[in-house]
This record gives C-alpha cells, sequence and structure tokens, in this order.
C-alpha cells in the first residue's frame, strides 16, 4: 500500500518552481526597463562622435563631461544651452502648483464629501466629465481665455490654470467620504465652525491622500507640456519640458548632439524621481489605509 503524499510539502515544492520560474523572468524584466536609464547615464558621459558611432556601448570611450558642462554655461561662449533658466522655470511653476493643488483640491473635495449644498450631485458628475474629456481638446478654449483675459505669456497664464486638477479633486473626495463623521460632529459640538473642522481635524487625518495627491501634482506640474506650449511664447518663460522640445528638434543646435540631450532629459527626471522614492511607501500604502478605525 502507498503511502498518501503530504499535502504541504507537495504545496511547497509547488511553490519553489513557481519561485525558480519567476525570478529569472523578472529579473530579466528589470534589466529590460533598467537598460534604457543606464543607456542614457552612459552616453550623458561620451562625446559627440562616440555616441554617434556606438549608441547603446555601456562604456564611454572617451569619458567625458562636456554636455554636463555646457548645460550649466561653463562651455564654449555663445554655446552653452540655458538650462538653469529652464530649471529655475520648472521649480518655481511647480512649487506653486503643488501648494495650490493641494490646497484648493482638498477644499473642493471636502466640499463635494461633505457639504450639503444644491447641485452637488450636478457638480461632481461635471467633475468625472471633465475627467474624461482630452487635455489636447482644451489647448484652443485655454489659448483664447489667457489672451483675453491677458495673462499669456506670463506666469500668471502658467500657474493659475493648473492650480485646481480634476483628479486631484476626485481622489480627495473619495477620501473624505470614507472618513467616519463622527469625528467632525464632535468638532462642531466644540464649537469649531466648516473651516477649522477642515483644516484642524479632517486635513490632518488625510495625510496619505495628501502625499499621494502631493506627488502626482509635483509630478504633473514638473512634467507639463502641453499647457505651456500655448500658454507662452517668449523663450525667458521655457521651462524644462519646453526648452528640451524646442532643443531636440532642433531649434537651438545642430547635429545629433545625444550627449547633450540625454544629459539634459536625464538631469530633468531626477527630481521626480527623488520624490517618489521619498514617498514611494506612503503612496502605495495610501491605496489601502485609513486615517481613523472606528
Amino acid at each position: 500500500m502507498s503511502t498518501p503524499k503530504n499535502p504541504i510539502r507537495a504545496h511547497r515544492g509547488g511553490n519553489r518552481t513557481v519561485r525558480i520560474v519567476a525570478y529569472p523572468v523578472l529579473i530579466l524584466l528589470g534589466l529590460v526597463y533598467v537598460l534604457p536609464f543606464v543607456v542614457q547615464i552612459v552616453t550623458s558621459l561620451k562625446t559627440d562622435p562616440d555616441a554617434a558611432a556606438h549608441p547603446l556601448s555601456l562604456i564611454p570611450n572617451p569619458f567625458s563631461l562636456a554636455s554636463y558642462q555646457r548645460l550649466f554655461g561653463s562651455g564654449v561662449a555663445g554655446d552653452a544651452v540655458p538650462f538653469p533658466h529652464w530649471l529655475a522655470n520648472s521649480v518655481l511653476v511647480t512649487l506653486f502648483v503643488t501648494a495650490g493643488r493641494v490646497f484648493f483640491d482638498s477644499l473642493a473635495g471636502y466640499a463635494l464629501a461633505r457639504l450639503d449644498f444644491r447641485g452637488r450631485k450636478l457638480l461632481f458628475n461635471g467633475l468625472l466629465t471633465v475627467m474624461a474629456v482630452p487635455g489636447v481638446v482644451l489647448l484652443i478654449p485655454k489659448f483664447l481665455v489667457l489672451n483675453q483675459l491677458g495673462i499669456f505669456d506670463t506666469y500668471a497664464g502658467m500657474i493659475i490654470p493648473l492650480m485646481v486638477d480634476a483628479a486631484g479633486v476626485f481622489i480627495m473626495r473619495q477620501f473624505f467620504v470614507s472618513l467616519p463623521k463622527e469625528v467632525e460632529e464632535a468638532a462642531r459640538i466644540d464649537g469649531a465652525g466648516v473651516f477649522r473642522t477642515f483644516w484642524s481635524v479632517v486635513l490632518p487625518m488625510a495625510r496619505p491622500a495628501l502625499i499621494t495627491l502631493t506627488i502626482l501634482s509635483f509630478q504633473g506640474s514638473w512634467n507639463e507640456f502641453t499647457h505651456f506650449l500655448v500658454a507662452t511664447q517668449s523663450p525667458q518663460y521655457e521651462t524644462l519640458t519646453t526648452g528640451l522640445a524646442h532643443f531636440v528638434s532642433g531649434s537651438l543646435s545642430a547635429g545629433t548632439q545625444y550627449p547633450l540631450k540625454l544629459t539634459a532629459a536625464l538631469l530633468a527626471t531626477i527630481p521626480v524621481a527623488i520624490l517618489f522614492f521619498v514617498f514611494q511607501r506612503h503612496f502605495v500604502r495610501s491605496a489601502n489605509s485609513g486615517a481613523v478605525k472606528q
């Protein structure tokens, strides 16, 4: 009579087999995703002839920092790229837009979640409709509105239209709906008004959603291109995205200049990458976390 197999041992053996097959596949996929970034970093350290002759080589020959020097104005006179100016504009716009989105999206989300006013459901449905509209459809109306208000080709025209985002309002509204009303009712019994309740009681409880909104707002405003394209025309208002687009298109240079272009793209990516890696734990946790347990 044969001895029956141990189900626990069979289960462990099956898991071991899955790991043996899955880990190499995951490592291979990880290398495929990482390889373009490695090529970008290595190419930024090459000379123009080396990059053109060996674009996928992972060893610079010779090693050169000329692209970094040119980006920050220490290259040949008249040959420098206004990268520091683009960077300053991007930092300025991103900080204002991120702060504005976090504040105004939170206010609007709280109003849609908690305040009982006429037309609230209609307004929320309109918000969902706006989220479904492709952004490219709004480019011409944006230009006409900015021009009519007299803020075309200004910092105000770059910042103000981006300070409220439909997706951000939706995220905050959904989070506030999940919070227990008892905490707010207790605050009102103690004499707190609507804004005081929102600012001192509800907003600190919404930390996971606020971190998520901050990351998304920073990334969205840092990488914004189409709005800046229709909101400005002067070189003094160029950001990293619009400046790099003109540079890659050949408006500021001749030839391929792969090291210079990839160096600029690499430096433009670093702030967003740092922000995500610093807050990724909160970003992932916010999807399933609650602020208060009943």
